[in-house]
């Protein structure tokens, strides 16, 4: 991408980019990390960070969100300060980004994934152990179906139970009570907030497949904004960009979202993209998984023109080739079908009805 030059005297037309975040400390943790990027990138821009925004996810605590029912949770807040350009970018998990963006929004950078995984934090009182290891009813607290649907068919002697807040406050929870044996959180945000030591257990994909987008950060940026999606396109991670591409496309054609059990796994290795993909029901008793591959070895070409604003599954990615990023939707999408034709489409509508009525 041709290098963003500061036209003004201290940033883009002579003002700061304003990046947008939620108030929670590992939306900031997040959101520092990737200013820190732009900012060695770019040394003579000024970056100023726009704080403050509780979004819908943060003001319903009591409800699970899987029941709240709005795609965009942790995004429409940001999304409004963005159209009414007030910020000029935004920092996501790209696991909260639902896999159509609102119209007038792109993805404009994937960076470099963290560990995908989920991991076991264990009550002080059961440190040592694994999950195969907690006496019989043990209540392990998950706000995830996947891992719920999936954990319990693996390791039938435990409970599960709905746990939400953000990071401290579930950990705090788990700590400072007697109801959990443990939580299940993601590996990647354990990891930002410092907190690697609390990990008793990596679930493998044997274990518990991850998230759609699980590990990666997502900037979303204003489609039209050329200037600011030039300047943010140099984050991307090819590798990342092409596994989550796949990810997403794979959950799109499935419907999926926060109130069904989809899983998946990625792996890019010698050019080659392997995904495997999985719908649960709510128990677990009852599942789909296959796992597909295709080449992404295709030369960048220049793609300059009409190409230019071509999003797949709502992330821009220009410096990835266009042709690998098509390979990478389309192994999505014929997985996804592959489940389908297999079934998938009515253990999903059951679980979405049983949790509506949950």
């Amino acid at each position: 991408a041709e290098p963003l030059l500061p036209r003004g005297e201290n940033g883009v037309d002579g003002r700061a980019v304003r990046v947008g975040t939620r108030r929670s400390q590992l939306a900031r943790i997040q959101t520092d990390s990737v200013v820190m990027m732009l900012r060695e990138l770019y040394p003579d821009l000024r970056f100023e960070i726009a704080v403050a925004m509780s979004t819908t996810g943060d003001k319903i605590l009591d409800t699970a969100l899987s029941k709240i029912g709005e795609k965009s949770l942790f995004t429409k807040e940001l999304e409004n300060a963005l159209e009414r350009n007030e910020v000029d970018l935004v920092v996501h998990s790209l696991k909260d980004l639902p896999t159509s963006l609102p119209p007038g929004f792109t993805i404009g950078a994937v960076c470099k994934r963290e560990n995908p995984l989920d991991a076991v934090v264990f009550h002080p009182k059961n440190c040592g152990k694994t999950l195969s290891l907690l006496p019989e009813k043990s209540v392990i607290g998950t706000s995830s179906l996947r891992r719920a649907a999936q954990l319990k068919k693996k390791f039938p002697h435990l409970e599960f139970r709905d746990i939400r807040g953000n990071l401290n406050t579930r950990l705090k929870k788990l700590d400072e009570k007697e109801d959990f044996s443990a939580i299940v959180l993601a590996a990647a945000g354990l990891k930002r907030m410092g907190w690697e030591n609390r990990v008793g257990q990596l679930l493998g994909p044997e274990d518990c497949l991850y998230a759609v987008g699980q590990g990666a950060l997502a900037v979303e940026v204003r489609a039209k904004d050329q200037e600011i999606l030039n300047m943010v396109s140099a984050l991307h991670d090819a590798d990342t960009v092409l596994c989550c591409i796949a990810e997403r496309a794979f959950m799109k054609r499935l419907e999926g979202g926060c109130s069904v059990p989809v899983a998946v796994n990625t792996l890019l290795k010698d050019g080659q993209l392997y995904l495997t993909g999985a719908v649960y029901s709510l128990d677990g008793s009852d599942s789909l998984k296959e796992t597909m591959q295709t080449s992404v070895t295709y030369p960048h070409q220049n793609e300059d023109g009409p190409n230019d604003d071509v999003q797949h599954v709502g992330i821009t990615a220009k410096n990835v080739p266009g042709q690998a990023q098509e390979a990478a939707e389309n192994l999505g999408v014929e997985l996804a079908s592959l489940l389908l034709s297999k079934g998938a489409k009515h253990i999903l509508s059951v679980a979405r009805q049983l949790n509506d009525a949950r």
